[in-house]
């Protein structure tokens, strides 16, 4: 069993990008920059905005943050985000999610330009992604190919089977295995909570992508020996021999299932780092309008 170190992948492509800004600037181009929208105080979401502030300042952007309460009104949350669409020094922002319930998230996510939404979310992103068209990729589905890719994991020809179909991870990550490039050229199977039989048919996986937000759903029994594991969930669970009162879980039961693999990613400290890294990447060809033309 070999261990994905998602952590150490992505702190060598930052140097990487760090690498890149240094040649921009040297060019006399401008320094890229992100900016981020944060409405509310929930913590998982503070902890996250913390780790993307301090990417940007490795890999040499220049970030800034919008903090607003938790009771703005989703029409000043979408002048906030017309502000920036307008704005030419930002070359890409996100808007953390989850919202407050009294604001349409659909409705924020389609107001972003879709040239700076780095998140991958706008339907012009999802459209393109899903019929093989560049475009900024979702951040998460983009970290785990670059998971595969830089373990140098064959994708070709393999069965992929994806539990959860969420819009975030599911269903792009599904689109990225299984299409015309490498890692892709998987056959793709994608479960879900009305799926019977789903043991049976991950039992039949090369690759398992676990992305359900169920804590250690994933157990031996579901794995086929020598596959390829990657565990996408994160949720918190009480642990009372820590400090904090809580661990992160992901969606495979690591201890039981880890003997059984050929490569599995830890929680934390695999897809989570690849998710902020793949951010940046997308940072960087907005900045450097690789995508679209300014």
């Amino acid at each position: 069993m070999q261990l994905i170190d998602g952590k150490s992948i992505a702190e060598q492509i930052k140097k990487e990008i760090a690498e890149q800004v240094e040649q921009m600037l040297a060019q006399g181009l401008k320094r890229p920059h992100l900016a981020a929208i944060l409405v509310g105080h929930d913590g998982g979401s503070e902890s996250y905005m913390t780790n993307k502030v301090r990417a940007c300042e490795q890999c040499g952007f220049k970030s800034t943050l919008q903090r607003y309460d938790e009771d703005i009104t989703e029409e000043e949350l979408l002048r906030a985000i017309d502000g920036l669409n307008n704005d030419p020094d930002v070359d890409g922002f996100i808007v953390q999610l989850p919202l407050p319930k009294h604001i349409d998230e659909q409705r924020v996510i389609e107001a972003i330009d879709y040239r700076k939404d780095v998140d991958g979310f706008h339907p012009v992103n999802v459209g393109r992604l899903s019929i093989g068209l560049p475009c900024f990729r979702s951040a998460t589905p983009q970290g785990i190919v670059n998971l595969l890719d830089r373990s140098g994991i064959d994708t070709r020809g393999k069965h992929c089977v994806v539990l959860g179909r969420s819009n975030i991870v599911g269903k792009p990550v599904a689109a990225l295995m299984m299409a015309k490039s490498k890692p892709g050229n998987c056959t793709v199977t994608v479960c879900h909570s009305a799926t019977p039989n789903i043991p049976e048919i991950t039992r039949q996986a090369d690759i398992l992508i676990a992305a359900l937000g169920s804590p250690a759903f994933v157990k031996a029994d579901m794995v086929k020996p020598g596959a390829v594991v990657i565990d996408v969930g994160t949720t918190r669970v009480a642990d009372a021999t820590r400090k904090s009162g809580w661990r992160l879980c992901g969606d495979v039961d690591f201890d039981a299932v880890a003997p059984l693999c050929s490569h599995i990613t830890p929680v934390p400290g695999g897809v989570g780092p690849m998710t902020i890294v793949s951010l940046m990447q997308n940072t960087l060809m907005a900045a450097k309008h690789t995508i679209y033309p300014a």
